[in-house]
């Protein structure tokens, strides 16, 4: 099976759109774009500089406009089947491609992200450094004891801490262990509670915001599980401003998915490079150009959604949101459930995940018994929903 990743804030580069906007289809769309967010995509992606890409209020929407820009020339039609993901930012591409959120609602949403992250920035002098290498838990350790947060933990031994400016000083004047600390060139501590202001702003705009349910299997960076409600994912997305990324989740819930072929989307490389090294087998490919096309296009075809796949549609069903041990509630088939009713839990050996429904409707069967193992998206509960009150 195949899957789709959206690279996040950092992964930009000067004039990486320019050979997309070669095609006249990519250039209608980013002049589109460029109406919709009041930024000039196409300058921004062919002639700025490094300086000036690297602002997060022009960094995000260029890197979700290109992410898409790639994705719509990738696939002739909408995407069904396979998964996707998206770190950082990137999510929000990954949330147009599954069809959870327009590309229009994605792009304001992402620009007004930008817009508050700077601004909560300016308020106390932040920041963010990669910690590379070290054992995990003297890293975590480490950062515990200067009060910095593990922002983004990326897998392989990468993870990036945020806080204080002056904590990072100290971090990287006294690295944990067998470890390096790079600074980064980034305006605060993102995902961090030094970001709260800007999850206040995003809050209020997405509260407005339509949503539809993913047709494909989506993975959320909070904790890797699958999410199968629009609004569900939209809350976490929002949340995400202020709460740490975990890449390396994503990437053992891709390993759990059975995902045996990755195409990252432009500006590509940086989690291509991040998957290779933790899940060895896979066949990944960086889209970078449009001469990379043809061999995206192969990859796919050449790791298919298996047809068991092919559920119902999701609206009718109550899927596993990770791996784990299914511990249902004592409920029966003929049982009218509400909006977000608790089906049980998954026991997973990382967390105890809460399952609901995401919409009301009658329990028709379950799909998986108390105490079954279950893997991501597997069918719970399957639920008619002319019942719902």
């Amino acid at each position: 099976m195949f899957a789709i990743v959206a690279p996040g804030q950092g992964a930009q580069k000067p004039g990486f759109l320019a050979p997309w906007l070669a095609v006249p289809a990519v250039a209608d769309r980013v002049a589109w774009w460029s109406a919709v967010t009041g930024l000039d995509l196409a300058a921004l992606g062919t002639t700025a500089d490094a300086d000036t890409i690297r602002d997060t209020a022009i960094a995000q929407p260029l890197l979700v406009a290109g992410a898409l820009a790639a994705a719509a020339e990738l696939f002739e039609a909408p995407i069904r089947g396979g998964v996707t993901a998206g770190h950082s930012v990137g999510e929000f591409a990954a949330a147009a491609i599954a069809g959870a959120l327009s590309p229009e609602a994605a792009l304001v949403l992402v620009r007004e992200r930008g817009r508050a992250m700077a601004a909560a920035s300016a308020v106390t002098p932040t920041g963010m450094s990669a910690v590379l290498g070290g054992e995990p838990t003297d890293v975590l350790a480490r950062l515990d004891a200067l009060g910095l947060t593990a922002a983004n933990r990326n897998g392989d031994g990468q993870v990036v801490a945020a806080g204080p400016l002056q904590a990072l000083l100290e971090l990287a004047a006294d690295p944990p262990a067998k470890s390096r600390v790079r600074s980064l060139s980034v305006a605060g501590a993102f995902h961090t509670r030094y970001m709260r202001p800007a999850h206040d702003t995003l809050a209020l705009l997405a509260s407005g915001v339509p949503t539809r349910d993913p047709r494909m299997t989506l993975l959320s960076n909070a904790d890797g599980s699958v999410v199968s409600s629009g609004r569900a994912l939209l809350d976490r997305l929002v949340a995400q401003v202020a709460a740490p990324v975990r890449w390396d989740l994503c990437m053992r819930t891709l390993a759990d998915l059975g995902i045996t072929g990755v195409v990252e989307l432009p500006p590509a490389g940086t989690l291509t490079g991040l998957i290779k090294r933790a899940l060895p087998g896979v066949e990944t490919l960086a889209l970078t150009t449009p001469d990379d096309l043809p061999a995206a296009r192969s990859l796919l075809s050449a790791h298919p959604t298996p047809s068991e796949a092919e559920h119902a549609p999701a609206w009718r069903l109550v899927i596993a949101p990770l791996a784990g041990t299914f511990r249902r509630k004592p409920l029966s088939a003929g049982d009218e459930l509400p909006v977000g009713a608790a089906l049980g839990v998954i026991d997973s050996h990382r967390v105890e995940q809460p399952v609901a429904t995401p919409h009301g409707g009658t329990l028709v069967e379950w799909l998986a018994e108390d105490g079954d193992p279950v893997a991501p998206g597997q069918p719970l509960a399957r639920l008619h929903p002319e019942a719902a009150h």
